[in-house]
């Protein structure tokens, strides 16, 4: 029905990782931000709704909507991101659809905010 013209594909972003890679002298854990590629992520802009009521939940002001394709297993919960030359960081929840009921390769989005 949909035919080839009418397929989207998402962009390669960094999405930077963290790992332990030692305690402090307090024996607390240090990370380090390690990046890795994940490919086909769409990208949007926020949403007004979105801008105001991320805004008044979390004290944070939504830019772009990122879509994650299905079958993505990386934590992307206060992540640093990269994507458009440009350094962003994850806030909020993951939502999350349940992937045999969505017809695209998109289940999960996430917002992100500003952060360089």
């Amino acid at each position: 029905m949909w035919g080839d013209r009418f397929m989207f594909e998402g962009i390669m972003i960094i999405l930077y990782d963290k790992v332990k890679v030692g305690e402090d002298e307090f024996n607390h854990p240090v990370y380090e931000e390690v990046p890795k590629e994940v490919k086909n992520v769409l990208v949007s802009p926020s949403s007004s709704t979105d801008i105001v009521d991320n805004l008044s939940l979390y004290g944070k002001k939504a830019i772009f909507t990122l879509a994650i394709p299905k079958g993505d297993t990386n934590i992307w919960e206060d992540r640093t991101v990269e994507f458009f030359g440009k350094k962003w960081r994850t806030f909020g929840f993951v939502t999350e659809g349940i992937e045999q009921l969505i017809p695209l390769d998109w289940n999960k989005k996430v917002m992100v905010e500003r952060y360089e």
